[in-house]
């Protein structure tokens, strides 16, 4: 016997772009490595790249209204799919299409300038029958409470991290500064200090906003862009992890991939996906205490470099393609019924 057919999925490829790639490209090799779903993959934002991407009439006329969930079907403009994907800032409607869209940022749901735009827009897209996939339980709560929608409408599946070679001999304290600026201000001093005594530099990888601060603030920090991730993680002894909570540690999970021991805050968010693999500490002053023991003790390296290499492979693109292959089949199921 034959088995089910397979889907087939429209894949928008402007999706969540993190430092270390746009998780939506990742996702669609390792759907086409699964070899479980036939998938069309378009641009709503941008022009195609390569002759596989399906080009979509009249996009640029388009976007600004799929930017709040309006204008032209989605499904007037792609050969037949039995379900879509998005996870940019753009979300065509669909008439006959089951859609399903990735929230893999919150900054739009805190305190964007434009906020309301992204709510209004999530708002509209689900009302109108999409189901949004958040990257965490913990996400999945904010979404919920700050749409107000059904919680059968917020699933929870995990973006594809991409795999990153391990760093060997890396002498840096590298860390991932996204949205705690002044944090990371009032940290520097002593983390310099403690870089330079082993040896290494403190990194900082940052926005081009915060990279001023911290160039203006004279602290010996090399600060190096978002684009960079990859080359700073492969000089990182440690990696220490300060973020708002607002976008999947995407950067951290790579680092544990890597074998390089991390150091973040207990954050609700770093407790469901970083405990047990990452070090925790519930204040700045832990951080620093915990820093020295992550950096020298050989036998908690050892454990801690175990520990995330498996924790790593819960987010590796082929686990998110295995999740995302069966949210498809279960949402196009739903549709049907």
């Amino acid at each position: 016997m034959s088995g089910p057919a397979k889907l087939r999925v429209g894949l928008d490829l402007d999706g969540s772009l993190e430092s270390l790639g746009n998780s939506m490209t990742e996702l669609a090799d390792a759907l086409g490595d699964l070899g479980t779903c036939e998938l069309l993959r378009f641009h709503t934002q941008s022009a195609r790249r390569s002759a596989d991407e399906y080009p979509i009439a009249l996009r640029v006329l388009w976007s600004p209204l799929w930017r709040r969930s309006l204008g032209r079907s989605l499904d007037g403009l792609l050969p037949p799919v039995d379900v879509v994907h998005l996870a940019g800032v753009a979300t065509p409607p669909t008439k006959r299409t089951p859609l399903i869209i990735s929230v893999d940022d919150l900054r739009p749901l805190r305190d964007e300038t434009r906020i309301h735009q992204r709510i209004t827009q999530l708002r509209r897209a689900v009302g109108h029958g999409a189901v949004l996939a958040a990257s965490s339980r913990t996400a999945s709560h904010e979404v919920l409470e700050v749409l107000g929608i059904a919680r059968d409408q917020v699933v929870v599946v995990p973006p594809a991290v991409p795999t990153v070679a391990p760093t060997v001999d890396g002498i840096d304290l590298v860390v991932n500064v996204t949205g705690l600026i002044e944090r990371f201000l009032s940290l520097a001093p002593d983390l310099v200090r403690f870089a330079h005594s082993r040896g290494g530099q403190l990194v900082a990888l940052t926005s081009s906003r915060s990279a001023q601060r911290i160039r203006s603030s004279s602290l010996d920090v090399t600060v190096r862009p978002r684009r960079d991730a990859r080359e700073a993680l492969a000089s990182a002894r440690v990696v220490l992890h300060i973020s708002d909570g607002a976008r999947f540690p995407s950067f951290a999970i790579a680092a544990l991939g890597a074998e390089v021991p991390t150091l973040a805050r207990a954050t609700s968010i770093n407790r469901e996906l970083l405990d047990g693999a990452a070090a925790l500490a519930t204040s700045d002053q832990e951080i620093l205490e915990t820093l020295g023991e992550v950096w020298d003790s050989a036998a908690r390296r050892a454990i801690m470099i175990a520990a995330g290499r498996a924790r790593a492979t819960d987010f590796s693109p082929m686990t998110a393609a295995r999740a995302y292959a069966l949210l498809y089949r279960d949402v196009v199921r739903g549709w049907e019924s």
